[in-house]
């Protein structure tokens, strides 16, 4: 069983929802950035996206974008982010880490070479996010070899007809973006939510997250209530980027900051019985 699917078993044994933090490599710099992805299981989190730098995202809102290009100016690369990874790995085996990034970063760097490096470093699942299922060819086979998950994307206006194919050869969980727009914009309430969710249900039986405009505890709590788990990105991006300096550097509050409202999301989410009760 795989470090995601023992995560999801976990966590359904005990009836709550997770909660998945997102991190930005280098953002602002390797240190940082690694600290705070190594301060997030204590701080609460229950699986972990680790962002891949890239300088033309299709999906991501401002706020995810000037995150990419603060990781980019840190130094980020294919093989820093795994650096990254490992680095982690060495003082925690059992966090499910996904890597959430584009389709060019990986084929520069060579789709078999990236697999085996990304499961060396501790990798357990992948986001791609403008890798459609019909050109999942690029990855489907050295993901699989390596024990890799490839994590598919639902959006609200994907049609029940496409859902068998967008699950076929889907693992780990089903990430659903609850809007139609960019990341860290508006917000889909919970009765969107507790009204997408059914038809997921009834194509897939994988966990389902939901992301994109989840930023208080309480949309985070909502989300858990009605899916398997709740990802947080923008907000604790925002978070990050008030506590820079003028030139743009951490400072002594960044790494704090960021893990504290972490604390306060996991908090909301944990106190949410999948029985529907709080």
């Amino acid at each position: 069983m795989s470090r995601i699917a023992r995560r999801f078993a976990t966590l359904r044994a005990q009836g709550r929802g997770a909660l998945i933090p997102y991190v930005e490599a280098c953002d602002p710099d390797y240190d940082t950035s690694l600290a705070i992805l190594r301060g997030m299981p204590a701080a609460g989190a229950d699986l972990i996206e680790v962002g891949v730098p890239f300088s033309d995202p299709s999906a991501d809102g401002p706020t995810i974008q000037k995150a990419a290009l603060r990781g980019l100016k840190g130094g980020s690369t294919m093989k820093r982010v795994l650096e990254m990874v490992r680095a982690f790995r060495a003082g925690d085996d059992g966090t499910p880490i996904i890597l959430m990034g584009y389709t060019n970063p990986i084929e520069a760097y060579g789709p078999e070479r990236f697999c085996m490096d990304a499961k060396a470093a501790g990798v357990d699942g992948l986001i791609v996010v403008d890798m459609p299922p019909e050109e999942a060819d690029l990855l489907a086979g050295p993901a699989a070899a390596n024990g890799l998950d490839i994590i598919r994307l639902v959006a609200p206006t994907t049609p029940n007809a496409r859902l068998p194919i967008v699950f076929n050869g889907a693992s780990g969980f089903v990430y659903y973006v609850s809007i139609t727009g960019v990341t860290g914009t508006r917000t889909a309430s919970t009765d969107e939510l507790a009204a997408a969710l059914p038809r997921l249900r009834k194509a897939t039986d994988l966990p389902i997250a939901i992301g994109f405009g989840i930023r208080t505890p309480e949309l985070a709590a909502n989300a858990v209530s009605v899916a398997d788990a709740a990802v947080v990105a923008s907000a604790l991006l925002n978070t990050l980027e008030g506590t820079l300096d003028g030139d743009g550097k951490a400072t002594a509050k960044t790494v704090p900051a960021v893990l504290e409202q972490l604390r306060g999301l996991a908090e909301a989410i944990h106190a949410v019985s999948k029985t529907g009760s709080k």
